[in-house]
């Protein structure tokens, strides 16, 4: 599965359909949140997507795949889901106020989705600025 685009702009989903996106996607237009993170197994390979590189703008969409907002990527990084630092937790700005709150957070909500964790899995961990 590949993702849509808009006007030649891969887009990006944040959280899962419904609430979830409604929740991140506040976090995002009316907080701080400037960072997100995926597996690179699942939300990468398995669907075909190329990871993201610094400058990329991407489309945001919303529940409907209607263009809500654009961001630009300042900095990825591929690491260990066991390696992922205070740093990132706190510019994602979903509430985790550290590497370890992340694990704790984000292995469960993967785990949730079907998706099996390890310490070595690898995350992609992308900053990005919101541009509209």
């Amino acid at each position: 599965m590949t993702f849509e685009r808009i006007d030649g702009l891969r887009t990006i989903e944040f959280g899962n359909p419904g609430t979830s996106r409604d929740t991140i996607l506040d976090f995002l237009f009316n907080g701080n949140k400037r960072a997100t993170a995926g597996l690179l197994e699942y939300d990468y390979e398995a669907e075909g997507e190329p990871v993201e590189h610094v400058g990329e703008v991407l489309v945001v969409v919303g529940n409907d795949g209607e263009e809500l907002g654009r961001i630009q990527c300042t900095r990825v990084e591929v690491m260990n889901f066991e390696d992922v630092p205070d740093e990132f937790a706190l510019a994602e700005a979903e509430g985790d106020l550290t590497g370890d709150d992340f694990r704790e957070s984000h292995g469960k909500f993967w785990g949730d989705s079907g998706y099996e964790v390890r310490p070595d899995s690898k995350v992609v961990t992308m900053y990005f600025e919101l541009l509209s």
